[in-house]
């Protein structure tokens, strides 16, 4: 029997592993993509459930609004609080994750009646959230911690420091890398970086093809993890 359609692919990786861009590149080449983290945003300004409970952690003050009217989150005070404290970190995820995930079932519905063979979905916690399960592969974006550090600071995501501290509060990356079915290591330019993400898609398309998905880890510099 020929598998179902689209093949699922997660895509994450650490704080300035470049996961977003490996992301932007597979959808360049023709992979439907799944932004979770853009997901959850949207959720948090716009599902009412959403809204009353952010509200309930971490207080009315935390919204206001725009000269527009629009819903204004301040994201640098919940993140403040979050990285400092476990107990709301995990709140958070019980309240947005369910809905994330109910929206990636409806993006999976839309992608099989449009035919699209590979559907990618982009997390930044899919190990941690459990939500990689009924996935077809993973695919983990690694990179140097001073590259990294170096990149989210020049995107504006905080401080040396404060950079540094998120991503000791994250999922090691050794961690992630042992549960992967891809690794791809971001260690050079952008074009270096989409030549691996092309060489990525080949082995995606080759895994969507296949009857089964593919068994056991599969690394290169997108290495295949064997074993």
């Amino acid at each position: 029997m020929k598998r179902r359609s689209p093949f699922l692919a997660g895509v994450t990786g650490g704080l300035g592993s470049g996961k977003s861009m490996v992301c932007r590149f597979l959808a360049e080449m023709g992979c439907a993509l799944f932004e979770s983290d853009r997901v959850a945003k949207e959720l948090q300004l716009h599902d009412p459930e959403v809204i009353d409970g952010m509200r309930a952690l971490f207080g009315a003050e935390v919204y206001s609004r725009d000269a527009a009217g629009g819903m204004v989150l301040n994201r640098k005070k919940i993140a403040a609080t979050v990285f400092s404290s476990p107990e709301k970190l995990q709140a958070l995820n019980r309240l947005i994750h369910p809905k994330v995930y109910a929206e990636f079932c409806k993006a999976v519905d839309d992608a099989e009646k449009q035919g699209i063979k590979i559907l990618v979905r982009e997390a930044a916690i899919l190990f941690e959230s459990g939500t990689n399960e009924g996935l077809d592969a993973v695919v983990v974006v690694a990179a140097d911690e001073q590259d990294r550090i170096k990149r989210a600071v020049q995107k504006g995501m905080g401080s040396y420091e404060e950079v540094k501290q998120r991503i000791a509060t994250q999922w090691p990356q050794e961690k992630l890398i042992a549960m992967a079915d891809y690794v791809l290591f971001n260690k050079g330019s952008l074009d270096e970086l989409k030549k691996e993400t092309e060489a990525l898609y080949g082995k995606l398309l080759a895994a969507a093809a296949c009857d089964k998905p593919p068994v056991g880890r599969h690394i290169t510099s997108v290495r295949h993890c064997s074993g």
